[in-house]
């Protein structure tokens, strides 16, 4: 596992104090009003959900800027190490659909953290599988702690549609937050910025965009008829559209698209992780559902429009400092209806997505783009 060099840009303290730390401290020194040693090799754990684990990376990006001699190691699926690029951590690869699957794997796993001389463990995932993999570490004397994923306060804003209520803590701070009952001293993290990444489809001509019209959830799925529009107009207004999604019925579309367009590529089977976000950082603009690529978008500071349908950006889940002015959502009564857009829609019709028209998401694109081309819609 490698040791940590200072990575990325965190925010100054508000009381102007460097590095995040009072006078200095740095990592081996006690937790502000503690007492109580800051720990040298701390384990991150989270697993999945892909979104979720790609909002990580901004979290660390903080803490190891304010605490560089903080050795890292996080404990995920081996397919999401691309998320982290950039970052000097080291990784702890969890096969949660093999040797890892059971509590007794997350047992073993956490013998083989202590070998690794792991001496804290910040829990962000907070499920049965994590729970027993720091009760192991406790019992070791190994201290731990998890995340407040604020369920009440989620289930309120459901409730009254977010009408009157203040967005909620962003995933990426309670993250933070959780490194701080730890006893680290950090500021919330800055957005990441854009740096130049070798792009995978070879020299860049004209205005490139990305479209992500897919997601677990139908709840949070662009409608087929609408996505068609939209990379119709798409295509015909910009150099190059590439298509993100699965395989199966999301491959089928793009594909079909592919065919159907000189200019669009279907990006599944063409790249992995690493390449989707190489190709990512040299787009100029991704249209996004609440989905992975929108977290991708945020790790490299690609311009992203957002769309909304039964989920709500207020719940803590928009990409970090994706631009709240280019979220495109449905105001009804109907809506947020669930935390994760699992539920299936009252009316049968996801009318809260049919509300965010292809126009209107493509103009959003034009005006990040810096011309709106003429066509039906744009006046």
């Amino acid at each position: 596992m490698g040791r940590k060099n200072s990575v990325g840009t965190a925010n100054g303290l508000p009381n102007g104090l460097p590095n995040g730390l009072p006078n200095g401290e740095r990592a081996g020194g006690a937790a502000a009003g503690s007492g109580a040693p800051i720990p040298r090799h701390l384990l991150v754990m989270r697993t999945s959900a892909m979104g979720d684990v790609a909002m990580l990376p901004h979290a660390l990006r903080a803490l190891t800027a304010a605490y560089p001699d903080l050795r890292v190691t996080v404990a995920t699926q081996a397919m999401f190490r691309p998320f982290f690029a950039g970052l000097d951590v080291g990784f702890l690869d969890v096969d949660v659909k093999g040797a890892h699957h059971s509590l007794a794997g997350m047992w073993r796993l956490a013998a083989q953290a202590r070998r690794l001389g792991v001496d804290a463990v910040a829990d962000v995932h907070d499920v049965l599988r994590s729970k027993a993999f720091r009760l192991a570490m406790r019992l070791h004397g190994v201290p731990a702690a998890h995340i407040d994923k604020g369920r009440a306060g989620k289930r309120a804003f459901i409730r009254c549609g977010g009408r009157g209520m203040e967005p909620l803590r962003h995933t990426v701070l309670r993250y933070c937050d959780v490194f701080r009952k730890l006893g680290f001293v950090l500021d919330d993290p800055a957005p990441a910025v854009r740096r130049d990444r070798p792009n995978p489809f070879g020299e860049k001509h004209g205005v490139w965009v990305g479209f992500a019209p897919f997601s677990a959830h139908r709840g949070k799925t662009y409608p087929e008829e609408q996505s068609r529009e939209l990379v119709r107009m798409l295509s015909e207004r910009y150099g190059r559209v590439f298509i993100h999604g699965g395989g199966g019925a999301e491959q089928a579309f793009a594909e079909e698209m592919e065919r159907t367009y000189p200019n669009v590529t279907a990006l599944y089977g063409k790249v992995r992780f690493a390449g989707e976000m190489d190709l990512i950082a040299n787009l100029d603009c991704v249209v996004t559902m609440d989905s992975l690529v929108m977290h991708l978008a945020s790790l490299v500071a690609t311009p992203v429009v957002s769309v909304w349908g039964a989920t709500h950006p207020g719940l803590g889940f928009l990409g970090y400092g994706v631009s709240s002015g280019n979220v495109l959502q449905a105001d009804m009564a109907c809506r947020p209806c669930s935390v994760f857009g699992n539920k299936p829609c009252r009316y049968g019709d996801y009318r809260c997505l049919k509300a965010v028209t292809p126009e209107m998401a493509a103009r959003r694109v034009a005006e990040i783009a810096g011309s709106l081309p003429e066509c039906p819609g744009n006046g």
